[in-house]
């Protein structure tokens, strides 16, 4: 009797086995428009899935009779039961857009769940200005000091990262990060990228993914734009200062079936806080048109332009405020400013080569032009004409990326392997370095020359999901070929270098419970590059290796309360500097940085929402004495966060704060670049089509420098040069009105 129920047992096993198919199907919302990153469970079978980009998802083990649930944030959920019909047809399942909830959200059940945290954040506080979209980041703190039209000063993990030499910035796989930059290593100006069209933000910390190359030592952050507008908008707002922004989003296509167009426009221009006007404007255009095929493949085009104009009273020197010769808005050289312009062209391409096997490629082209006009030291040089600087550069940029993704099994281990291909290529013509009298006379060229550089790079990951662990190996090669013509030479010389450098990673996550997860994160990088140091070095340090390891967890203690947390350790072999400044080469030697980050977000109710990061680091040079090791403007603790109302009878906004401590601003710490604490505020109120809104910036009026420096200057009518802080102020008590229709 037992052999006979044994054999039932196996048989009947075996039947549902057999019988056991896989259910494709498709997640859209109300639009029709494809949801990413939901996550489909079946009950029954415990198999689980998520949806792709295009919202194609494949269940396995799943038979006619199953029941399946579905859910993402924001969206209601679903559970539905499997027909027979659902496994010899795509399944299209529909989900219906709600407020979001944090309750709602298990951690195990992300696909990133730090991804989340950012869409979460851009959902209760949506960007309006280009300078809020890097605050978005977490820990990553930003400011501006030269008339706005420069890229801002970035600080990350007790990086001066200035304008983005350790932070890879992408924006739909095309990088924003300049090499070899008139005005420094990894410039990125961000500012053709307009808030309301963003859709998303990834970001990382650390030299661990083996996706990123160049650029990510402290971390990256790539943006996604919208595929499809909800509705047209155009919007207004006018503000102190001569402020003025109008804005166009224009829906092309409507709902027309697997199709999406739309055009965005952007208009700002003020004259600033400052007493010299900034005369500022600028310009963006944005166009994407998004197409599916029946078999879901999909291709996007985007094209864009962004050009701007600026004068600047640039960095002033403290001792000028405090003897009262110059306020704190003054300027003793304000004929500094610029003008820079950047067209993108991006094409994306995606689509299944199989069931668990999908391609996705992008290749894009930018062509760029900067001319910027600075005087940090006044008459220390050149005691009769001055200091004042030029920095220009024309630029085109052609690059391709290729990633191919496969699901497949070792043994019973479920494996996701990705593997890709990229090249990126920058023809740089007359990158140069000038001296200059009142914008319009050359007095001496300091550098002159072509630059031809070349990156190609290939990685493959591959993760193992094995029960609680997911361990997660990759590896990384990139090429670099460096090529520079320096047309000061009285003989035509081209000197170049080449390198190649292999970078392993290892990332292990382990779902302690449903809303527990630990992870421990490893991988060497390395510090990017500026082709004249690698030239001038003659193939020495030409990319000092990075050394990261992070461990932390991210934690839902209770329904509404996420906190997540890191420890984490960063070493560099040297940091080569080529300050564009100068036309100089600075090597900081060996370097180590380690910190502890903190993340808080809770939701108090359903329209109240809480978020706050913090960053505490110990940054040191290694090789230097002690109390000589201090790493220039390294910040030692950042915070930021805020409160957050959504959708209260018609009324959204918050209050928003940001603080970063006083921190070394040379060597020895003997000159202190001063903290700050910034609140701003904003409200906005919706009835039928149409929104007011109002903005306050420091809403509590602070004296606060935004950018500070210790530089060596020397006024006209001084005899000794002074070493000593020079700084930008920070925007004063400031208020803009908006308002926008929907249509």
């Amino acid at each position: 009797m037992k052999t006979k129920l044994f054999t039932y047992l196996i048989i009947g096993l075996s039947f549902c086995q057999l019988f056991s198919q896989d259910l494709k199907g498709k997640i859209v919302n109300d639009l029709n428009q494809p949801l990413e990153a939901a996550y489909i469970f079946n009950l029954d079978s415990e198999s689980h899935a998520h949806s792709a980009e295009d919202g194609v998802f494949i269940l396995k083990n799943t038979k006619a009779g199953d029941s399946i649930k579905v859910g993402i944030l924001g969206y209601q959920t679903r559970q539905l039961i499997v027909d027979d019909s659902n496994l010899t047809t795509q399944l299209i399942i529909v989900l219906s857009e709600k407020a979001y909830q944090l309750d709602e959200l298990i951690i195990t059940e992300e696909l990133n769940a730090m991804r989340t945290i950012s869409k979460l954040d851009l959902q209760t506080s949506p960007v309006n200005s280009s300078q809020e979209i890097l605050r978005k980041v977490p820990g990553l703190i930003i400011g501006q000091h030269a008339g706005g039209g420069k890229a801002e000063q970035l600080f990350l993990r007790g990086f001066d990262v200035d304008h983005g030499t350790d932070v890879s910035i992408s924006v739909d796989g095309m990088p924003v990060n300049m090499v070899s930059h008139a005005h420094g290593q990894g410039y990125s100006d961000l500012h053709f990228l307009i808030p309301e069209t963003i859709q998303k933000i990834d970001f990382g910390k650390g030299p661990y993914y083996g996706q990123q190359g160049d650029f990510n030592t402290a971390g990256y952050v790539d943006f996604s734009t919208r595929d499809y507008l909800k509705d047209s908008q155009i919007s207004m707002s006018v503000g102190d200062f001569n402020s003025l922004r109008t804005l166009g989003l224009f829906n092309l296509l409507g709902n027309t079936k697997r199709q999406n167009a739309y055009l965005a426009a952007e208009y700002i221009a003020t004259d600033g806080p400052f007493e010299s006007p900034q005369n500022f404007n600028r310009l963006n255009l944005f166009g994407k048109y998004v197409v599916y095929t029946p078999e879901n493949d999909k291709l996007s085009l985007t094209a864009s332009h962004f050009t701007s104009r600026w004068d600047a009273s640039g960095q002033i020197p403290q001792r000028e405020v405090d003897n009262g010769n110059i306020t704190r808005f003054g300027a003793i050289d304000d004929t500094e400013g610029g003008q820079t312009e950047r067209t993108n062209f991006n094409v994306e391409f995606s689509k299944y080569i199989s069931d668990d096997t999908r391609l996705k490629t992008n290749a894009f082209y930018t062509n760029y032009n900067f001319e910027l006009y600075s005087n940090f030291t006044f008459f220390l040089e050149d005691p009769v004409n001055g200091d004042q600087i030029k920095q220009q550069e024309e630029r085109h940029i052609f690059g391709v990326n290729t990633v191919i993704s496969k699901t497949t099994y070792l043994g019973k281990t479920e494996v996701s392997l990705d593997a890709g291909l990229g090249l990126r290529h920058d023809i740089i013509n007359d990158v140069e370095l000038s001296r200059t009298l009142n914008r319009q006379t050359t007095l001496e060229n300091i550098q002159l020359g072509d630059i031809n550089q070349t990156n190609i790079n290939a990685f493959v990951n591959a993760t193992f999901h094995l029960g609680k662990f997911r361990i997660a190996p990759a590896l990384r090669l990139d090429y670099f070929k460096f090529l520079y013509n320096d047309k000061l030479q009285p003989t035509y010389t081209v000197q170049s270098e080449t390198k190649t450098i292999v970078s392993p990673k290892l990332n292990i996550f382990y779902d302690a419970q449903d809303n527990l997860q630990f992870f421990l994160k490893s991988g060497i990088g390395f510090h990017s590059n500026d082709a004249r140091v690698v030239v001038n070095n003659v193939g020495k340090d030409i990319l000092p290796k990075a050394y990261g390891l992070d461990i932390g967890n991210i934690w839902k203690p209770t329904k509404s309360l996420i906190v997540n947390t890191a420890m984490w350790y960063l070493f560099l072999e040297q940091e080569f500097v080529y300050v564009g400044d100068a036309g100089i080469v600075e090597p900081s030697g060996k370097t180590e940085r380690f910190g502890i980050d903190l993340g808080l977000r809770y939701q108090m109710n359903d329209w109240l929402y809480l978020d706050t990061d913090a960053t505490y680091t110990k940054a040191r040079s290694i090789e230097e004495a002690k109390g000589e090791d201090y790493i220039p403007l390294a910040p030692d603790f950042t915070i930021a966060g805020g409160l957050s109302v959504t959708d209260l009878e018609g009324f959204s906004g918050g209050i928003r704060y940001r603080y970063i401590d006083d921190r070394p601003a040379n060597e020895t710490n003997s000159i202190i670049a001063d903290g700050y604490f910034v609140t701003d505020f904003n409200v906005n109120y919706s009835f039928n089509s149409m929104t007011l809104g109002l903005v306050i910036e420091n809403l509590f009026d602070v004296d606060w420098n935004e950018t500070q420096f210790a530089t060596e200057s020397r006024l006209q009518n001084e005899a000794q040069s002074v070493e000593e802080i020079h700084f930008t102020p920070g925007t004063p008590f400031f208020i803009k009105g908006s308002i926008t229709y929907n249509f």
